[in-house]
């Protein structure tokens, strides 16, 4: 079963039959919302709104491990995870990139399943932190419904709930970073841990600071206006998956 973890800007599937929702409990507490049940097609799809489905979820309050662990528990195999992000690289507000690689700039939050008193150390492989096949998924499904994306890009996984600074963007950059999010992270490596093949669409709701029309300060208010758009064209890329 495939599920859809939607972030800023996508809080449901309009594209969705549901079927049910269900309340979880998790070892780790409660997730960000209830699981809401459905098909897209002939595909079972389980969505949940990562900041809630009221949007009153900080970044850094996100109950990650919650989540996905009442996601594998609910019988997913598949995540697909949607994400708004800044521009650290040249792509204009709008564009729709799929990553490759991760930096993890984040502190404090929890990042692991395996601590405690008498828990093993666990390490994960994490070379290469999304999932081949849920990329390529995504690839050709965008491909099919004629929706252009970038494939692959550096996302740098901030704090938040904060914007960056100009200055820390130059250093992202100069890391390697092409995105900057909020949430990528410690989601990705959670996922691996569980074994869930985990991948991201990440849309790019504008530049980040100090680049294109965020010189001096990021437009707020022009954002809502490039998600809703984008976001349309991701559902039509999350249709197509499921018919494959």
């Amino acid at each position: 079963m495939l599920a859809i973890v939607g972030g800023s800007g996508l809080s449901k599937l309009g594209n969705m039959e549901i079927t049910r929702r269900k309340v979880a409990r998790t070892p780790y507490g409660e997730p960000s919302g209830a699981l809401t049940f459905g098909r897209i097609g002939a595909c079972d799809v389980v969505f949940l709104a990562r900041h809630g489905y009221g949007h009153t979820i900080a970044p850094h309050e996100v109950n990650y491990r919650a989540n996905l662990w009442a996601l594998k528990e609910a019988g997913v195999s598949e995540v697909v995870s949607v994400a708004s992000v800044g521009a650290v690289a040249d792509h204009p507000p709008g564009t729709i990139v799929v990553p490759h690689q991760i930096i993890d700039y984040t502190w404090g939050r929890a990042s692991t399943y395996f601590e405690g008193k008498g828990t093993p150390v666990n390490h994960i492989d994490f070379t290469e932190p999304y999932s081949r096949g849920v990329r390529a998924k995504v690839l050709q499904a965008a491909a099919g419904c004629r929706e252009p994306v970038v494939d692959g890009g550096v996302y740098a996984a901030t704090q938040g709930p904060r914007l960056e600074t100009a200055a820390e963007i130059e250093r992202l950059a100069r890391d390697g970073a092409d995105l900057v999010g909020m949430t990528g992270m410690p989601e990705a490596a959670l996922a691996r841990e569980i074994s869930l093949e985990y991948a991201t669409i990440a849309v790019v709701a504008n530049y980040a600071a100090g680049r294109g029309d965020s010189q001096r300060a990021v437009p707020l208010d022009k954002i809502g206006a490039v998600l809703e758009e984008a976001m349309r064209r991701v559902r039509r890329i999350i249709e197509k998956c499921c018919e494959r």
